[in-house]
C-alpha cells in the first residue's frame, strides 16, 4: 500500500536525504519519496505497523506530521537531521 504524511520543519534537501535514509532502514518501507515544497513524505508499506513506524520516525528525526504538536525539540532535532544530511550526500 502506498500513503503520505505531511512533516513539519521539512525546509531542504538536506533534510530530505536523511528522512529517505532514514527510512530506508524501517522494514517494508519502500519508494520513499520526499517532496520538500509540499512537506509530503510518501512511501510503500505492507501493514499498518510499518506505517506507524514511519511515523514515529519521523517524529524522532524532528519532523512530526501535521497532527502532532511542533515541539522546539522537534525544531531542534530537525535542525541536526538537517545539517546530518548536508554533510552525508
Amino acid at each position: 500500500m502506498k500513503t503520505s504524511i505531511i512533516v513539519q520543519n521539512l525546509k531542504c534537501g538536506g533534510c530530505a536525504n536523511t528522512i529517505s535514509t532514514k527510512l530506508a532502514s524501517i522494514k517494508n518501507i519502500s519508494g520513499i519519496h520526499v517532496d520538500v515544497d509540499e512537506s509530503k513524505v510518501s512511501f510503500n508499506y505492507q501493514n499498518e505497523m510499518d506505517a506507524f513506524s514511519v511515523k514515529d520516525k519521523l517524529k524522532a528525526l524532528g519532523y512530526p506530521s501535521i497532527e502532532d504538536e511542533n515541539t522546539f525539540t522537534a525544531k531542534t532535532k530537525s535542525f541536526v537531521s538537517c545539517a546530518t544530511g548536508k554533510f552525508s550526500k
